[in-house]
């Protein structure tokens, strides 16, 4: 199919070199002929419903922070305005459109070009947040470089990084990718580096979510089968050591099947027993927007890691199920648009916008797991919605690489040049 439309582009037809193809929009023209005006009329330049799913889930989040965080200032932990964290969440918003509407200006040959570079200032900020006198840290985690107006997270910008890195080194190494040697090993010692550096703040679920997107890419990009099945099980023995040799860690897996026990409701099944109560008091339709009773200090991180369960409580069921599909879709969507990338011959592109759909689809599935009781208690955000600056700027220029794939897709399937 691809190589008749291709032998049509390229030998013209009957309509003056124009392809006239039926899509669910309605007529797309291919190719020379007609004016610019009647070539761009009535067609769409950018994806305009993930652009409304976007908008939505970051619109939700702003209400759903301010709800979650406003009885924060009666907590001596943080001695704040009742709308301390909504000005930094709008703030972080602000900043994070700008940077994806920059990333979005840049074309996708630029970034491939950049990727390298990118990594490299993103493994150096990971270094920097460990030394001493430079990172700060909370709840006996040290992941944040204080820049005045906002602390940066650099384990946040790493999974940018890594995708646009594992989609350059798929592109340069593919006749490697059947290779352990050549194809896996220089990637998966970068993978090793990033985990030791990560495991010193700590931040598993960064790591977890950061080997996610770069096994993916490589196994989208052509990596063995029986290659990636074997260093998979490796992963997986790996990260389940990582977890037994840390008595905290163990500890939360012991409270996760079994929370209500006497040992663990006030330890660490603490969370999970109050998200679970918050799912519970919420019901159907929740209690109404505000009425949440977990807020009042009983669930911690309410509106950061566990900000789902103040959904559930106070929008109830529906509310949850719609973010779990608007986050399918928003998946979904970013595999449809690699597809076509690798399609008109953009595999660069292509593993960028799969990557940031792997990405997507990995972190919400883990947070969602997490307040429902579904997997164990482990600190991630949920993109586009938790509080989080660092998190917002790095999803929201996901998203904006992703609507420039689209973009460039657009335009090479009009003629036009990306």
């Amino acid at each position: 199919m691809l190589g008749r439309l291709r032998a049509r582009l390229a030998g013209g037809g009957a309509d003056g070199g124009r392809l006239t193809v039926r899509t669910g929009g309605g007529l797309l023209a291919l190719g020379g002929g007609g004016s610019a005006r009647q070539r761009s009329r009535g067609e769409e330049h950018v994806d305009t419903p993930l652009l409304v799913i976007t908008a939505a889930l970051v619109l939700l989040g702003v209400v759903m922070v301010y709800s979650a965080s406003i009885t924060l200032a009666d907590s001596p932990r943080y001695k704040v305005t009742p709308t301390h964290f909504l000005v930094r969440h709008l703030f972080a918003i602000a900043v994070a459109s700008a940077a994806a509407v920059a990333a979005f200006s840049v074309p996708m040959t630029r970034w491939q070009r950049l990727a390298p570079a990118a990594f490299g200032a993103a493994f150096v900020m990971l270094v920097i947040v460990l030394v001493p006198g430079v990172g700060t840290g909370a709840l006996g985690a040290k992941r944040w470089i204080p820049l005045g107006i906002l602390n940066l997270q650099p384990s946040e910008l790493m999974k940018v990084a890594s995708v646009l890195y594992a989609a350059s080194f798929t592109v340069r190494k593919q006749d490697y990718m059947h290779s352990l040697k050549r194809g896996f090993l220089p990637i998966g010692a970068v993978m090793v580096g990033i985990g030791a550096l990560l495991q010193l703040q700590p931040d598993l679920g960064a790591f977890i979510v950061i080997v996610a997107i770069a096994m993916g890419i490589l196994f989208l990009g052509g990596l063995n089968g029986r290659l990636f099945v074997a260093i998979t099980v490796l992963l997986a023995i790996g990260l389940a050591a990582i977890v037994w040799l840390f008595p905290y860690r163990r500890e939360r897996i012991f409270a996760y099947l079994d929370p209500w026990s006497a040992e663990h409701v006030l330890n660490k099944g603490y969370q999970l027993t109050h998200s679970l109560i918050a799912f519970g008091r919420g019901e159907w339709f929740g209690v109404g927007l505000g009425g949440s009773v977990e807020k009042l200090h009983y669930l911690t991180e309410a509106h950061t890691d566990f900000i789902l369960a103040v959904v559930a409580e106070e929008l109830g069921l529906v509310a949850v199920l719609a973010v779990i599909v608007a986050f399918y879709w928003l998946t979904k969507r970013a595999f449809e648009i690699g597809r076509q990338a690798v399609a008109l011959d953009r595999t660069f592109a292509g593993l960028v916008a799969q990557g940031i759909g792997i990405w997507l689809g990995v972190q919400s599935f883990i947070n969602i797991g997490v307040a429902s009781g579904l997997l164990p208690t482990k600190g991630l955000t949920l993109p586009l919605v938790s509080y989080g600056g660092s998190a917002m700027l790095a999803t929201i220029v996901a998203i904006g690489l992703l609507l420039r794939v689209d973009y460039e897709n657009r335009v090479l399937m009009r003629g036009g040049r990306a």
